[in-house]
């Protein structure tokens, strides 16, 4: 049976804190699904396709990356790849119990558990929400961003 891991989030942009995550998950899995969340509320720069085919790119070759958008629930997606465990990245403790009350739920409504993702330290203050706000007052975010090999 393949080990199944999600790793989840809006990724509006996908940051070197999620690769970060990626590559430290990657050697627990047998197939990692990033799931690309639809998320409207959020007003995302780029679209979930858009989204998608960035983070493809810099998986490509790696069979063990699936990268899917979605709508809905977690443990819907979870349930439809077979995942029983979803990969979240924490950088503070406000991430931290936020992460802590949708465990407890996608615990609750599917068995799925989740495993929590310390942030490197020389990360923790790397954020889509920060690396957008920089673009929009024009600065260079290309550290922020991972290198795709072209």
């Amino acid at each position: 049976m393949m080990k199944t891991g999600l790793f989840v989030g809006t990724f509006d942009p996908f940051t070197i804190g999620h690769q970060s995550v990626v590559e430290r998950v990657l050697p627990l899995f047998d197939r990692l699904v990033i799931g690309v969340g639809r998320n409207e509320a959020k007003h995302p720069e780029a679209t979930a396709e858009e989204r998608v085919a960035a983070i493809n790119r810099l998986y490509a070759g790696d069979e063990r990356v699936v990268v899917v958008a979605y709508d809905g629930l977690t443990v819907d997606l979870a349930q439809r790849y077979e995942a029983r465990f979803v990969v979240k990245g924490v950088r503070s403790v406000r991430d931290f119990e936020y992460e802590r009350e949708q465990a407890d739920l996608n615990r609750m409504l599917s068995g799925l558990e989740t495993l929590l993702v310390m942030a490197e330290p020389g990360l923790a203050s790397v954020s889509s929400t920060a690396v957008r706000e920089l673009r929009k007052l024009g600065r260079d975010v290309s550290q922020l961003l991972p290198k795709v090999d072209e």
